[in-house]
């Protein structure tokens, strides 16, 4: 019974948790443009991939991040602040476009396979769906999982179960999102897709700022 509670505790903190940093609608929402505008079974397709990366991102950060980030002498704060500068530039570059964010993007006809498989992973999955915010969780949540007594095989197997299952019900959200995109735009309109954008890229250059602000704030010695 309380392997149980834990299990559920640990899911449902870790969609919880997940979801502010993912945001999976607001994102797709801004990388919209990037992805050309298409449509249909291709559409799809995309989608799956880049919902594959953030996963296998997501679950590689999980059971090896901690790991590898003290391997290379890396602290948590200088990731957030690296990604958080990342994110600003990405999400500057989206504000300051001439007519919104799709204006220096080409168009299905225009752009190559090649091009936008290239985008898949960065920037789409990574930074700006899954990135330095959902890093922090995701080693936040791993320490806490694994706080307090040392974890039988048995304890461990179920709290890392019950992480991966968190990833992959956000990760759901994010191919849901991406994938049906399409059709909200057309519900509010070109005017409509444009004042969204630009909104959500302003939202994206503020959680970049307030990742990077996190990152130097934990850089700075507490007297």
């Amino acid at each position: 019974m309380h392997d149980t509670i834990l299990f559920l505790h640990i899911l449902a903190s870790g969609i919880i948790a997940q979801f502010a940093p993912v945001n999976p609608l607001g994102t797709a929402l801004v990388v919209e443009p990037m992805l050309g505008g298409i449509e249909g079974q291709e559409r799809h397709r995309v989608s799956a991939k880049i919902t594959f990366y953030c996963f296998a991102l997501c679950v590689g950060v999980i059971l090896v991040g901690s790991w590898c980030f003290k391997m290379f002498g890396v602290s948590l704060p200088v990731v957030q602040l690296a990604g958080g500068i990342v994110i600003c530039h990405m999400g500057w570059q989206l504000l300051g476009s001439s007519d919104g964010p799709s204006d220096s993007r080409a168009t299905p006809q225009q752009q190559s396979q090649g091009d936008l498989e290239d985008r898949l992973f960065y920037p789409i999955a990574f930074p700006m769906t899954t990135g330095p915010g959902s890093i922090s969780v995701l080693l936040t949540l791993s320490a806490d999982a694994h706080a307090g007594a040392e974890p039988s095989m048995v304890e461990y197997f179920l709290n890392m179960t019950a992480l991966i299952l968190a990833v992959g019900v956000i990760c759901a959200m994010v191919y849901l999102s991406y994938a049906y995109t399409p059709y909200i735009l057309k519900r509010v309109g070109d005017r409509g897709a444009i004042i969204m954008n630009r909104l959500s890229a302003f939202l994206v250059f503020c959680v970049g700022l307030q990742i990077a602000v996190s990152g130097i704030l934990n850089l700075v010695p507490k007297h």
